[in-house]
């Protein structure tokens, strides 16, 4: 065993005895303790299909790792499945879990003094989170996103989960009775693993691999599909050599690494929720990266993906269509890519060239004929959003709004005056108090932008709040906006009727009101808790433009 094996702190050593002893009892030998303790980190968890396929990649890795000779240590940690909280208080609490994942698989880590650690994570802020404690501790390390859910089937139709919350937007409009929205229901979701659009999951994962944290194509490779363990098991065997080799994390996580990653997801179309999340780990491993920086991705890079939300196909089908690799290299082609270390031990362009592109498929575009010339967002300023705030371009038709202000204070409010027909053509909906702070957790408006698609008002309203958009969004939808209501930004001095202009053109977001002269007569909102880990959150996070992160910024 290597001397730089930080577990050596804990099993050499007369005075080490008391700690050896612990160890025995988990099944050490004499012969173990000369072995590298290697952590097996896992999201695994029977309450979302997103992770319930997850045990059996952590038992095949294991394997692998005891047969190349480490001490494998399996230990878990949490989910909070957006999908089945949207809508509800629960949701307040899946950003927060981001911190808490990257918290505990630190805490596991370095309590225990490992050697190293493979991350396998299933939804969207286990994903993220991976990233961010592998940049934090920077040992030798690597995660693997357990796969996507299989599309549903409805006659002719492929199902996913966006199809069953716009489905009870139009069974509010009259347009779906009783009967169409329970086939919808119990025929969108087959079985295991994450939403099966460029949601937020697919897209993170997809961001794991641009930025050489996960091995190329590995991440593709749906749930049920039986190659998985076998990958799984590849994972492990490369943990062993990142071991003895490196890269470490940050030697992987460069500047140019980030540029790669904001372009893939530009590229597809993909979820705003990966602006926050890359800003967190690019703050993780130290590496400057700024809102500026997804513009300038988004403004240069055409969308190639026809992926869902806003196109036809799902992961499963770009699995099919070669993956991630696939628009890797129509970018590469194009001069749009960075070569970059990986975590595989060689660069990105040579994975690139050692992919077998795929013949026949219809997924991934090239970029000399894109579906759309730039990316699926924009950064935007103005008045009401003097941080910054995201225009979600993908699917919308338009990049300019204007209209009327109908306020909400809180997402619930807002799903009710939609489902109750209050909401007409023309209208800006504005939801606020829904940021980091002030949810707390910054929810995700899936249930209200796919009730106003449900009821065929998804090009024709826009919706702005300082929370976010489940990647299943679209339509006219700016999020992210601040400050936040919580924090005395412009979105809390708004009232009914103000004239508000979108334009992402101009990159501006303004009302068309002097905001200030109400500043005077705005006093902040009691916290909505007082106690718990949204009370502990809502202290201590910063603000969505630098990534809603809890540490000191």
């Amino acid at each position: 065993m290597s001397d730089n094996h930080k577990s050596r702190v804990v099993t050499t050593g007369v005075e080490r005895a008391p700690n050896r002893a612990l160890l025995r009892a988990t099944g050490f030998s004499d012969k173990d303790f000369a072995k590298p303790i290697v952590g097996v980190a896992n999201s695994h968890s029977t309450i979302t299909p997103c992770n319930m396929g997850i045990g059996p990649l952590a038992a095949r890795a294991e394997a692998a790792l005891a047969a190349a000779g480490a001490m494998p240590q399996v230990f878990g940690t949490i989910t909070i499945s957006d999908g089945i909280s949207m809508g509800t208080e629960g949701m307040k609490y899946s950003l927060v879990s981001r911190e808490v994942i990257a918290d505990s698989i630190e805490l596991a880590v370095e309590g225990h003094c490992l050697d190293a650690v493979l991350v396998l994570c299933g939804c969207d802020k286990t994903i993220p989170a991976a990233a961010m404690a592998l940049a934090r501790m920077d040992i030798p390390g690597l995660a693997l996103y357990g796969g996507s859910i299989a599309h549903g089937v409805l006659g002719a139709r492929h199902l996913t989960v966006q199809d069953v919350f716009e489905a009870v937007g139009a069974h509010g409009a009259g347009t779906l009775d009783d009967a169409g929205l329970r086939a919808v229901e119990t025929h969108a979701c087959p079985g295991a693993g994450a939403c099966g659009g460029q949601f937020t999951a697919n897209t993170m994962a997809m961001v794991l691999t641009a930025l050489g944290l996960s091995l190329p194509g590995a991440n593709d490779v749906p749930a049920t599909d039986p190659a998985k363990r076998a990958i799984a098991q590849r994972c492990g065997e490369q943990l062993m050599q990142l071991l003895a080799h490196g890269p470490l994390p940050r030697a992987v996580l460069t500047p140019a690494a980030f540029r790669n990653a904001a372009r893939m997801v530009a590229a597809t179309a993909g979820s705003t929720n990966a602006v926050l999340h890359l800003l967190a780990i690019a703050h993780e491993a130290g590496v400057a990266f700024t809102l500026e920086d997804f513009e300038t991705a988004s403004r240069s890079t055409p969308v190639i993906a026809d992926l869902k939300p806003a196109g036809r196909y799902t992961a499963v089908e770009l699995s099919a269509a070669g993956g991630t690799m696939t628009v890797a290299r129509m970018l590469h082609q194009a001069g749009m890519l960075e070569d970059t270390p990986t975590v595989s031990g060689r660069s990105l362009f040579t994975e690139i060239a050692a992919a077998p592109p795929p013949e026949g498929q219809d997924v991934v575009r090239p970029v000399s004929a894109p579906l759309k010339p730039r990316g699926g967002f924009t950064i935007l300023y103005g008045n009401l959003a003097p941080e910054g705030c995201i225009l979600k371009l993908a699917g919308a038709g338009r990049t300019q709004f204007e209209g009327p202000a109908r306020v909400f204070e809180n997402e619930s409010e807002a799903f009710a005056a939609v489902q109750a027909g209050a909401i007409r053509a023309g209208d800006v909906v504005v939801i606020r108090n829904e940021g980091p702070a002030g949810g707390p957790g910054m929810r995700e408006m899936l249930a209200v932008t796919a009730a106003l698609v449900g009821r065929g008002l998804g090009g024709s309203v826009a919706l702005i709040t300082d929370g976010r958009f489940s990647g299943a969004t679209h339509g006219v939808m700016v999020g992210h906006i601040a400050p936040e209501a919580a924090r005395g930004g412009p979105i809390a001095l708004l009232r009914d009727g103000d004239v508000l202009r979108i334009d992402g053109a101009t990159r501006r977001i303004d009302a068309l009101v002097d905001l200030e002269t109400r500043r005077g007569g705005w006093t902040p909102r009691p916290p909505t808790v007082t106690r718990g880990v949204l009370a502990k959150y809502a202290r201590m996070v910063g603000s969505a433009a630098r990534g809603a992160i809890t540490e000191t910024e």
